[in-house]
This record gives structure tokens, C-alpha cells and sequence, in this order.
């Protein structure tokens, strides 16, 4: 288990495109290929884990299932929010458990079952600069999983993530970016815009 240090700024499209530009000119680096990414994610009923996001609990968790376009490779992701930091687990499951998951639920021992709730999907580029591993992510679409309408919801704000080692300072960090950091949860703020509650 390794503690990460995560730190996040919410950009419209041109000062994405804008602050991409200039790091690349500052020697940020590619270090994989762009790629879609598709999230479905899992909650109680009553959207506890949601919930407890919202609200900033610790500890916490956050539970997805997460492929790319071709489906080939499913991970089944947890997330995990403590008093010590946050980590991930990852594990490999194959097509058949992820229909399982998503027509019968999925049993955790802190949340008891849970369901599909909010599929995400969005574009991602992979960075490194300055011993940062940098991420831009764009065109972010919701589809609620809890309606059967199928809609997709589009998001209009961007992310850059900044993923470090725990022991990274804070002003180390945010003093290599001209924007303020800020929350954004792709999840909460999926319900929210597929709930119609955050315009």
C-alpha cells in the first residue's frame, strides 16, 4: 500500500490548453498515449458513499469499475480516503463479473451491497513534470445509471490532476501553478448535474 497525494484545478478548456502548452514548453513530457476512459461507479441505495464525499468524511471509499474503448481490460477500483492518506486498490476482473456487478450488485463489508450508479467517461493526457505525474482530463459526459433514460450530461469544466508521493509539500505543488486548487470529484459531480442539482 502506497499513500498519494492528490491535488486538483478545475480549468475551462482554453486555460487547459493554455497551461498545457506551457509546461510542455517548460519540459513536461508525455508518458502514455491519450486514451478514453470509461468509470462505472457503485453506491449504496441511498448514495452513501456519494454522501460521505459530499460531506468530506474520512475514512471513506469510493468503488468503480473502470475500462477503456475496447473493453479488453476491466479493473474493479477502490478508493480509499483515510487519516493516514489516500490509496487505491485494483483488481483485474473480466467481462462476465462486470455484467454480474452490474445486474446483481456488488457486496462490500463497510457498505454492504451496491449498484451501478453514475457511469463517467472522459478523455485523459498523461504527463510527468518535475517529478509530478500530471493528468489533463476533458469532454467529461454522466449518464446516471439509476434512470433508464441513457442520457449523457456534459460536463463544461476540465481537470488537471497532480498526482506526488505524500511527502511532497503542498507549496511545492501549488506554487508551479498560476490556478488555485480546488475540489472536483467526477462522481459527485456527476449525480449532482444527472440529479439536476448543480447547473
Amino acid at each position: 500500500m502506497s499513500f498519494r497525494k492528490e491535488k486538483k484545478f478545475r480549468l475551462t478548456l482554453s486555460d487547459s490548453l493554455i497551461l498545457e502548452s506551457q509546461l510542455i514548453s517548460d519540459g513536461m513530457k508525455k508518458i502514455y498515449p491519450a486514451r478514453k476512459i470509461y468509470s462505472q461507479y457503485l453506491d449504496t441505495i441511498d448514495l452513501k458513499m456519494f454522501n460521505e464525499s459530499e460531506e468530506g468524511l474520512i475514512p471513506r471509499k469510493k468503488i468503480r469499475a473502470r475500462w477503456y474503448k475496447n473493453k479488453n481490460e476491466v479493473s474493479l477500483e477502490t478508493k480509499i480516503s483515510s487519516l493516514e492518506g489516500r490509496y487505491k486498490i485494483t483488481k483485474k476482473i473480466d467481462l462476465e463479473l462486470l455484467s454480474n456487478i452490474c445486474s446483481k450488485g456488488h457486496f462490500d463489508k463497510d457498505y454492504g451491497f451496491l449498484y451501478p450508479s453514475l457511469v463517467v467517461t472522459y478523455a485523459r493526457k498523461y504527463y510527468l513534470w518535475k517529478n509530478m505525474r500530471i493528468t489533463f482530463d476533458s469532454d467529461i459526459e454522466y449518464c446516471n445509471s439509476r434512470y433508464d433514460s441513457g442520457s449523457l450530461m456534459k460536463d463544461f469544466e476540465n481537470v488537471l490532476e497532480i498526482k506526488t508521493l505524500i511527502n511532497i509539500p503542498d507549496d511545492y505543488i501549488e506554487k508551479n501553478f498560476g490556478h488555485q486548487t480546488s475540489r472536483f470529484s467526477k462522481y459527485c459531480r456527476g449525480i449532482l448535474i444527472s440529479e439536476k442539482q448543480l447547473f
